[in-house]
């Protein structure tokens, strides 16, 4: 390959590197054309799968950032780059590969990071973005619901206590003004202040002594 023709080969891998989400090496010995066009199809219009040559890999790798690449970029090696969701893209490939053993997948990269073949495995077990963003829509409706039912019950109360103080101020337009209201009318029989209760000496002298009082030898 002409050394122009390399640059813009390893430019155009850099900005597949760039420009993904997520990036899946395999090794793709033993598949036929039709199964290679079989694969690029079930990743979908989110992901690309290309056959890339090793020695240009790793300088584009380089330079775009990306490291521990190198022991991955040994035999034939193809990427599917990711541009959509990574997990659906990674469970697409294993799946693919369980129909197709020869595809193995090496490894691959997740926001800069490089993945073992077993984390890219781990990360097709995941649940897919569409799925989490469900469950989390459901959990946050269902929290919105209760903090719906927390709110409602003080506010009827609310309603009704306002509601009891409207009637007492059409009663008793003093209230508005800041007032207690007019005043209850007085009992006609007064009390008798003097007929008070008094406390026998013998129950006061059995009254324990108040704390920090000493007694008297």
């Amino acid at each position: 390959m002409a050394r122009p023709d390399k640059q813009a080969a390893v430019a155009e891998i850099v900005e597949s590197f760039n420009e993904s989400a997520g990036a899946v090496l395999t090794d793709y010995r033993g598949l036929t054309v039709k199964e290679l066009q079989d694969l690029r199809r079930a990743l979908g219009e989110d992901a690309s799968y290309a056959v890339v040559k090793n020695t240009l890999t790793k300088i584009a790798a380089a330079e775009a950032g990306m490291a521990g690449f190198d022991e991955l970029l040994v035999g034939p090696t193809a990427i599917a780059f990711i541009n959509g969701d990574v997990v659906e893209a990674a469970k697409g490939l294993r799946d693919f590969a369980k129909a197709h053993p020869a595809l193995i997948i090496k490894g691959g990269f997740l926001d800069g990071a490089a993945l073992s073949a077993s984390e890219v495995a781990k990360l097709a077990d995941l649940e897919s973005r569409e799925v989490l963003l469900g469950k989390m829509a459901g959990a946050m409706l269902a929290s919105l619901t209760n903090a719906a039912a927390l709110f409602q019950a003080p506010l009827s109360q609310a309603a009704r206590v306002a509601g009891a103080l409207q009637a007492k101020a059409a009663e008793d337009p003093s209230i508005l003004a800041g007032g207690a209201g007019t005043p209850a009318a007085a009992e006609d029989a007064p009390v008798d202040t003097a007929e008070e209760t008094e406390v026998a000496p013998e129950a006061a002298e059995d009254a324990p002594a108040a704390e920090g009082e000493t007694a008297e030898a």
